[in-house]
């Protein structure tokens, strides 16, 4: 009698994916480097940056001597900015501790900066064919379903029924193909939205399928209302045409990456040298309407022209930037995009 590993495996072969980048050698960096990328982002979005990554940085001693800049400029786009971050000081983790050499077990890569239990093992199997089981999001929508566990995956509870069913599932060999396998399934057959089932290898033993409920899993995150906040973005330029740009904290809102400076209330109250910019005769550009993952932003951004530059301290978090340097820098993509718009045609 076939098994779950079994049939997956047979359809793998034929229809998984095969010529990915980092599986061409699935060496731990390059496999760590794509698990972090992919964490809530699509292989065909992926691509590219992991390839403009391994090009500059191809491998983690030279990722960890890197600039943070230069590791947020490349990474710009991809979202999700605390994944940059901690792939940096993981690099630098891997090279302190490690001596470069990517470790070997679960306790020691999850004692890594930015490395959960399923990146960890992710790596492992992939890289090491270590009989590790994952738990991504395109896992989680194939064994919920496939097993009808209900509940929203989020849930510790549910989670820790996923996490069993994942393990109970392995097979004894082959785990890197199986593990690629199971992901491959998650995207390509047993989506979120119009599941293609009659061409899934394991239709037959899906519980949600034999119940007619495929639909029904997983369940949704129990719904409640979405924040919202508002900022202004104050595009100060100078005579010269630079711009004003801040470092973001590191923890928050598009944390470490340079950024024109954001005013909410609480600092436009606080009274600090970012209030004495905005002029009377301040350009109120189209709102910028961006959504996180736990709330939605508004900024509303006002341009002014600063004929002579104020005498603003630079630092390591703010300074003057030409236009033509904004490239080297890491910026928020929205911001980006809203500067190219309304600065990019302009003579500086």
């Amino acid at each position: 009698m076939s098994t779950f590993a079994d049939k997956l495996l047979t359809w793998f072969d034929q229809h998984g994916r095969h010529d990915l980048p980092w599986q061409h050698p699935r060496e731990p960096y390059r496999v760590w480097l794509s698990e972090v990328m992919l964490q809530q982002t699509q292989v065909a979005t992926v691509i590219p940056y992991f390839e403009r990554f391994l090009a500059r940085f191809p491998d983690v001693v030279q990722l960890a001597g890197a600039p943070i800049d230069d590791v947020l400029a490349l990474w710009a786009g991809l979202g999700y900015y605390a994944r940059a971050r901690n792939l940096h000081r993981c690099a630098q983790t891997v090279v302190e501790r490690h001596q470069g050499i990517f470790p070997d077990t679960l306790d020691a890569l999850t004692s890594l900066p930015g490395i959960g239990r399923s990146t960890a093992a992710a790596v492992l199997a992939q890289a090491f064919g270590a009989r590790e089981a994952i738990l991504d999001g395109n896992v989680r929508r194939v064994l919920a379903r496939y097993g009808a566990v209900p509940g929203w995956p989020g849930d510790a509870a549910v989670q820790k029924k996923l996490w069993a069913l994942s393990e109970s599932l392995l097979p004894h060999a082959r785990l890197a193909d199986y593990t690629q396998a199971l992901m491959d399934l998650g995207a390509t057959v047993c989506t979120a939205r119009k599941p293609a089932c009659l061409l899934c290898p394991v239709a037959e033993d899906c519980a949600a399928r034999q119940l007619d409920t495929v639909d029904q899993f997983p369940q949704p995150r129990p719904k409640r209302e979405r924040p919202q906040r508002s900022a202004r973005l104050l595009l100060a330029q100078d005579a010269d045409g630079a711009l004003l740009l801040e470092r973001r904290p590191p923890i928050g809102i598009w944390g470490s990456l340079w950024c024109p400076p954001l005013l909410d209330d609480a600092r436009l109250a606080s009274g600090t040298w970012a209030d004495a910019l905005l002029a009377p005769d301040a350009e109120s550009l189209p709102p910028l309407h961006h959504a996180f993952t736990h709330f939605d932003l508004e900024l509303q951004p006002l341009r002014v022209r600063l004929h002579p530059r104020p005498q603003i301290a630079e630092s390591e978090t703010r300074r003057w930037v030409n236009l033509s340097d904004l490239d080297a820098l890491g910026l928020p993509a929205p911001v980006r995009k809203l500067i190219e718009r309304h600065y990019r045609t302009e003579p500086t």
